[in-house]
């Protein structure tokens, strides 16, 4: 069979640049699309074709065409889900193939997918039940019944299976298709420096109310062995700076002191980029000197909020205290930090004054501000459902306020693009 994977184009929208030509929130880096790359490494047998139109946007016409796919798999986080369904109507029009959507909107809010385009909808991790899928499609199965995979009815609700994730759907002797992008590799870089994609866990311990990764696993947390990341690692070749794209690569803490171990027993000559909680920081800071030793040049910490009230309302478990504590350790060790922010659309003056004293007070190298933002599929989309004034998602890019805001919309994007043009005059990683 015939499989082209597809990863949308730049498409989320932005209030702040429409309505006010606010253009300082600026992306920092362009990554490639690991989560096709891995689909593609449990293909064997079957011909498979990436297109990323991130890199290559005016691309499909040509895929379609040159290519002639039998089977159209494309992921969407969810301010490129209507662009997702957009691409199906197209391949439906000119290439009459088979569509699946997958990824972490059709994770959350899979029922969005549930229409005339879209044959198929991939729930969760994807790398066994797209294979399992492909292959009953090549046997002649019209509507296989897959855990985790949801035939489309238009007419009717979504009714699947769920599948119950565990390390056997991570299929770790299989690597990914990283030769798929080969040619792409350019592109894909951190402020300018070259950078690759390496998973080594997938799913979330915690349980934040904002947070759509919950329904990457099911609620688990799994961890990749130490021997498919180090070979992921190999894989990516010349490349010096590796993205650790976990939601939290320090969630097993045991499993990260083992990997840090095994990276610098290799001797890969890399610089890694993680995901951390504060919490972690503070309770094994002995952890963070020794991957900083192996390697770990820059943390991602989600922050989120300045007070324990704040934290409290997003169930983030944690407290204000220990970001503070966080922020002094990885300073002390050397170990650059990217916090996120989250500003909340109640914001008054007051409230961004705050935010800006607390990061005068408590200085990180690279503060990222996003937008509460009630995502499909989480707790905090279904408390606020009725307060949700935008519900076209190409909005829903972590910088739009799709609620009412305090300040009235022009005040308060003025204060956010503030606090980009205040923090980041010349960002370094």
């Amino acid at each position: 069979m015939r499989i082209l994977l597809v990863n949308p184009p730049n498409c989320g929208r932005s209030i702040p640049e429409e309505r006010y030509g606010l253009t300082s929130i600026k992306q920092i880096f362009r990554g490639e699309p690991l989560a096709l790359e891995t689909l593609a490494g449990n293909l064997a047998g079957h011909d498979v074709a990436l297109l990323d139109l991130k890199v290559d946007p005016d691309g499909l016409a040509a895929a379609l065409t040159g290519f002639s796919p039998d089977l159209v798999g494309i992921t969407a986080v969810t301010c490129e889900a209507q662009t997702a369904r957009q691409i199906a109507a197209t391949v439906k029009a000119d290439a009459a193939a088979t569509t699946v959507v997958g990824g972490i909107h059709a994770s959350n809010d899979p029922e969005f997918f549930n229409s005339e385009e879209i044959d198929f909808v991939v729930i969760g991790l994807g790398k066994a039940s797209f294979r399992q899928l492909a292959d009953a499609l090549e046997r002649g199965e019209r509507r296989p019944r897959i855990p985790g995979v949801a035939v489309t009815s238009p007419a009717r609700p979504l009714a699947f299976s769920p599948r119950s994730y565990g390390p056997g759907d991570l299929l770790q002797a299989l690597p990914p298709r990283y030769d798929l992008v080969a040619d792409k590799r350019q592109h894909y870089t951190l402020l300018g420096h070259p950078m690759g994609f390496v998973a080594s866990a997938y799913g979330c311990p915690f349980d934040c109310n904002f947070c759509c990764i919950a329904g990457q696993a099911g609620g688990r947390y799994l961890s990749c062995s130490i021997e498919t990341v180090l070979r992921d690692v190999r894989l990516l070749g010349e490349v010096p700076i590796i993205r650790l794209v976990d939601a939290n690569t320090f969630g097993n803490v045991g499993h990260a002191r083992s990997l840090c171990r095994a990276i610098a027993a290799a001797g890969l000559g890399k610089q890694f980029l993680g995901d951390v909680r504060s919490d972690t920081v503070v309770r094994h800071p002995d952890l963070m000197r020794e991957w900083h030793a192996a390697g770990l040049r820059t943390v991602v910490i989600g922050f989120e909020e300045i007070s324990d009230a704040g934290l409290a309302q997003m169930n983030k478990e944690n407290r204000e205290a220990v970001n503070r504590e966080a922020i002094a350790i990885l300073r002390e060790i050397g170990i650059t930090i990217v916090g996120d922010f989250i500003v909340d659309p109640a914001y008054g003056h007051d409230d961004f004054d705050r935010l800006y004293a607390y990061l005068q007070a408590n200085p990180i190298d690279l503060p990222i501000f996003t937008v509460m933002t009630p995502l499909p599929g989480t707790a905090l989309h279904r408390a606020w459902r009725e307060r949700i004034v935008t519900h076209d998602l190409d909005y829903y890019t972590l910088a739009n306020a799709v609620v009412p805001t305090r300040l009235g919309d022009a005040e308060f994007y003025r204060r956010y693009a503030e606090l980009f043009q205040l923090t980041h005059p010349q960002a370094k990683i």
